[in-house]
């Protein structure tokens, strides 16, 4: 089924509250304000429903997972369903005992799961320890087919690779959703927060250019400090959406929770697609050493 029309996307820049439950129904009560504003495609953040818990690795923080169907789907399900809206819904997911994801639920305008996507690439880096806790995606990469077309799902990490967002606008996406949870170390952002920012920045535009498609990126925002103490992390909010010439189209502040809300076209994807051919002009026979880790001369 060919979707034409032009819809609009929101993008709900938020912190957590207090507790999961809480930020459940707060998510839910600012998808439904989104969808009153006619968005019908929605996105949260990464991990939305709780502090980012990954600055440190902590075993007690297990207890904060939850199975998919779950508290998130039903919650969400039934906001998707009163907007009648597909809801992006960003996951902690205990799939078994001692196997946990980093996911995302599709939830249809019906309220029921369209699927889910498991992050793909797990992040090891001071304060992002998520390799304690989440398993590698093993879904492979994903569309979706909604109610207002085909739609890509990626997840904070996966923004930096360029295959990731090749091989998902392959499968026939129009829109890339990379839910998120970065932000600067304090003691950095002086010397190094614009920089950082704008590289977060241009690869995603840059993912719209060469796919010919849209992108839309959802932060968090907020300065969370873990009960361990330091710094913590200062979330840089920054969502945004851009479209397939990598022109953003809406933009969040850097330190407010907002609904960003934008216009997504597919004809202008057919379009751009046809004018600037670069899915066709590919050498698909001289790329087998992408799946090498390193070409050794």
């Amino acid at each position: 089924m060919l979707h034409r029309k032009p819809f609009t996307v929101a993008l709900i820049q938020m912190a957590p509250a207090d507790t999961p439950a809480r930020s459940r129904e707060k998510a839910a009560d600012l998808c439904i304000q989104a969808a009153r504003q006619g968005a019908k495609l929605l996105c949260l953040p990464e991990l939305f429903a709780t502090p980012y818990f990954c600055q440190t690795e902590d075993h007690a923080h297990f207890s904060l997972a939850e199975p998919i169907p779950g508290p998130t789907t039903e919650v969400l399900g039934a906001a998707a369903k009163a907007a009648a809206a597909t809801i992006l819904a960003p996951i902690f997911e205990r799939r078994a005992p001692g196997l946990y994801h980093n996911s995302l639920a599709v939830i249809g305008p019906d309220g029921n799961p369209l699927g889910i996507y498991r992050k793909m690439h797990i992040p090891d880096d001071p304060l992002f320890y998520e390799k304690f806790y989440f398993a590698p995606g093993d879904l492979g990469f994903k569309r979706f087919d909604t109610a207002v077309g085909p739609v890509g799902t990626l997840i904070c990490w996966d923004q930096w690779y360029p295959e990731a967002a090749r091989l998902t606008a392959l499968r026939g996406s129009n829109i890339l959703f990379y839910p998120t949870a970065i932000g600067w170390h304090p003691a950095e952002k002086a010397r190094y927060g614009d920089e950082q920012r704008e590289a977060w920045l241009t690869i995603q535009r840059g993912h719209a250019i060469a796919n010919g498609c849209y992108v839309a990126a959802v932060n968090r925002v907020g300065h969370e400090i873990p009960a361990t103490g330091g710094d913590g992390l200062l979330f840089w909010g920054s969502s945004f959406v851009c479209g397939p010439m990598g022109t953003i189209l809406a933009q969040a502040s850097v330190d407010s929770e907002e609904i960003v809300l934008a216009e997504v076209d597919p004809q202008k994807v057919d379009t751009t697609r046809t004018h600037w051919p670069f899915l066709r002009d590919r050498r698909i026979d001289a790329y087998g050493a992408l799946q090498k880790r390193y070409i050794d001369e």
